[in-house]
């Protein structure tokens, strides 16, 4: 990087303007410079009437003064006066160059929701001065920004953010103490922070609560067991594929448009199904009870569950999918049934029995890609079992060998018939042609299952399909958020790690709803990522009487970010205001 200064004139007189810029290579071997900072007009007229002045604020005074720069080569003909200050152009220096432009974002969607006033009324300030507010907002958007560890965080990543600057504090907020110590204070208000995001969702994108999704996903840890006794570290069925490690249990409630309502953390061998009832009646004391619709995969409720929300008063309406043996049962029912276009691809048909309504649902899309899995699966288990008949191999060896085939292709060896010899290492295998054409006749297809009596079939696969917004969410936790794995040791943090988590996700979601209606097309990820390249730099400036005019800037927004800032409705703030040092001491006589 380096200096530039360009020249204008203007009413007969001549100015200079300076920006730091750098050099860039391009096609062709061409090199052009890209703008990085404009420090402006550093006066080079002869009189005092023409000069520019600026605020700058002396380091132990309360109130800002009012300078005048003058570079050093152009100091002829000024009058004496102590407001003007003769900066070394030449000397000039660029620090701490740290990632402004996220951080920044983060911290006007955390004010959007608010969550600065609920938190500073609630955590308050310590003996010490700590404002655990801001500590607490620091490791949110750790967490959405860069997620890692709180050490990560105390030894590198705060010094490499301008959280410092944004905050008006400085790198004590992410001593390491005082991140852990945050921790514990959380999750005494984890309740009113959901009503108060549910409120301020209601304010900014008019949320109605009559459609609530509602799942479950597990986290691991890089823990040893055995734990004290209820704990909730427990081996279960791992989503992570990682029966290896002890977890924990996530149920998760959210909108249509994924903005979370709720979420319990649950012993890691919770079965899926014993959770439903206690999310029932939490949602129903903070929403009461209204007509609302609950939409789960097949394996959280049970048919004890779907009885007590039928039977309920108001009766408490669900759909939720159904696992394939139950359309074993109603095949020869619906095939008498008429199919209805839902939209292009995708036919629906509708069979009531027994108070309740069952869709199947078949898309010619799903249709298309299962039979491609389903073949790729088939054809590499055939080429598999054509080379193990042609090796020469004990007994023991073939029957491990089947096995590692038969794992790696569950579903193709379902449509096979396969038998080995009892007394010799030889089998033979042949297609199930029955198997496969059931098989065939399934694919594309799901059955879905509901006591919305008065819905169409094409309404009510349009609901299910609002599901894939709790997956999103999940998707968000455990990639963007990087949920996963957990590395603290203490039940209480073990959950205010995930609380923190939540937060995180409040604020991607919000991001999300705003590009939703603004910007389509791009992810929260994507616009992180972009105001991740604005940086804020100290540029020190040497005076000609020892002291050191300090100009803390963040870089120009690029053309592609100022259109997004336009597009999104956000302003950036004014630059901080200069600073310099004070002048040097006299040397002391002998």
């Amino acid at each position: 990087m380096f200096l530039r200064c360009k020249v204008r004139r203007k009413d007969g007189k001549q100015h200079r303007y300076w920006s730091v810029v750098e050099n860039t290579r391009v096609a062709g071997g061409r090199v052009v410079q890209r703008h990085v900072l404009y420090l402006g007009e550093i006066n080079d007229t002869q009189e005092l009437a023409w000069r520019r002045s600026i605020e700058v604020l002396e380091e132990g005074a309360v109130r800002p003064r009012t300078l005048s720069l003058f570079p050093e080569d152009r100091v002829e003909g000024l009058l004496a006066d102590a407001s003007i200050v003769r900066v070394r152009l030449s000397e000039l220096r660029l620090r701490r160059p740290r990632q402004w432009g996220a951080c920044w974002l983060a911290l006007t969607l955390w004010r959007e929701l608010q969550l600065d006033q609920f938190w500073s009324k609630r955590l308050g300030v310590s003996r010490k001065g700590t404002h655990w507010d801001q500590v607490l907002f620091v490791l949110v958007a750790y967490r959405l920004l860069a997620p890692g560890s709180e050490w990560r965080l105390h030894r590198e990543w705060f010094q490499r953010s301008a959280l410092a600057d944004l905050l008006g504090e400085d790198a004590g907020l992410a001593e390491i103490h005082k991140l852990y110590r945050c921790h514990d204070r959380l999750l005494a208000h984890k309740q009113a922070v959901f009503d108060h995001l549910t409120a301020r969702w209601r304010d900014l994108f008019n949320i109605s609560y009559d459609v609530l999704l509602y799942d479950l996903t597990s986290t691991y840890f890089e823990a040893d067991p055995p734990f004290p006794e209820g704990d909730k570290r427990r081996f279960g069925y791992s989503r992570d594929h990682r029966p290896d490690c002890v977890q924990i249990i996530i149920a998760l409630v959210v909108t249509p448009e994924g903005l979370p309502l709720a979420y319990e953390v649950l012993p890691g061998n919770t079965a899926d199904k014993t959770t439903l009832r206690g999310f029932l009646e939490r949602i129903e004391r903070q929403y009461g009870k209204a007509r609302r619709i609950w939409l789960m995969d097949r394996g959280v409720p049970t048919e004890e569950g779907l009885a007590e929300m039928r039977d309920a008063d108001p009766p408490v309406h669900y759909l939720v999918g159904t696992p394939k043996g139950r359309l074993t049962r109603l095949e020869k029912h619906l095939i008498a049934q008429p199919w209805q276009q839902a939209r292009p691809g995708v036919q629906v048909k509708l069979l009531a029995q027994e108070g309740e309504f069952y869709v199947l649902a078949q898309s010619r899309d799903r249709v298309a890609k299962e039979r491609a899995m389903r073949r790729r699966q088939l054809k590499r288990l055939w080429a598999r079992l054509k080379q193990l008949s042609t090796m020469a191999l004990s007994r023991e060896e073939l029957l491990m060998k089947l096995g590692a085939a038969r794992d790696q292709s569950r579903t193709a060896w379902r449509l096979l018939t396969i038998e080995v010899a009892a007394e010799d290492a030889t089998f033979s295998y042949r297609l199930d042609r029955n198997k496969l054409r059931q098989t065939r006749l399934r694919e594309g297809r799901y059955l879905l299952r509901t006591n919305l009596v008065e819905e169409d079939p094409a309404k009510l696969w349009g609901h299910y399909l609002l599901l894939m917004a709790v997956e999103e969410a999940f998707k968000n936790l455990k990639g963007d958020l990087a949920i996963r794995p957990v590395f603290h040791q203490l039940e209480a943090r073990i959950e205010a790690h995930v609380f923190m988590a939540f937060l995180a996700y409040c604020l991607h979601v919000t991001l999300a709803r705003r590009l939703h209606a603004l910007a389509p097309g791009l992810t929260p990820r994507s616009v992180l990522e972009k105001f991740a390249a604005m940086q804020m730099i100290d540029v020190h400036l040497p005076t000609t009487d020892g002291r050191e005019l300090v100009l803390t800037r963040y870089t120009e927004a690029e053309p592609e970010l100022s259109l997004l800032l336009k597009k999104l409705k956000l302003e950036l703030p004014a630059q901080p205001p200069p600073k310099i040092t004070p002048a040097p001491a006299p040397p002391t006589p002998l």
